[in-house]
């Protein structure tokens, strides 16, 4: 049996990065552990803010000010309940951490031991230089353990890739 870390960001493209790694749980007997890092609270009020696979539940609409980080992470935790159970998979753990990404998704795969880590990448076609996020690159060149990278691309589009393992 593998044990499986599947790392979601914030884009909305991360379900493809879960139903991938979903998939492989299946196959490889284990429960899989969806994990988010929280990187930067500030984000989840930006004008920026992507949120994760369209989730908008951290803010309650009379609310006006800044989030607190227990509300990000109340928020985020409930949000990857509600993915276990849209995957059809409510035995699935659930993790949220906070820190810097790569660094977080590092340490928690050797923590759990798992055998392999599950992300997406955000490649664009005009990007083909330059394939894979800083978040991802990261942990390619600091971990021992096998990576699956799934090309996500543009929201709603295909990189025309597959899915590629690097150890």
């Amino acid at each position: 049996m593998k044990k499986i870390l599947i790392a979601l960001d914030y884009d909305p493209s991360a379900q493809k990065v879960a139903e991938t790694g979903v998939s492989l749980c299946s196959e490889s007997g284990d429960v899989g552990t969806l994990l988010h890092v929280i990187d930067s609270p500030a984000y989840y009020v930006s004008e920026g803010y992507n949120p994760i696979m369209g989730f908008t539940g951290y803010m309650n609409p009379e609310q006006t000010g800044p989030l607190e980080l227990d509300q990000i992470l109340g928020g985020t935790e409930k949000y990857l309940q509600k993915t276990r159970q849209h995957l059809g998979h409510p035995e699935m753990r659930t993790l949220v951490k906070e820190g810097d990404p790569g660094k977080i998704i590092i340490s928690t795969a050797e923590e759990m031991k798992v055998d392999l880590i599950i992300m997406g990448s955000h490649s664009r076609r005009w990007l083909e230089m330059i394939p894979l996020g800083s978040i991802t690159t990261y942990v390619l060149h600091h971990t021992r353990i096998p990576v699956l990278i799934v090309p996500t691309g543009k929201e709603g589009q295909q990189t025309g890739s597959e899915a590629a393992t690097l150890p």
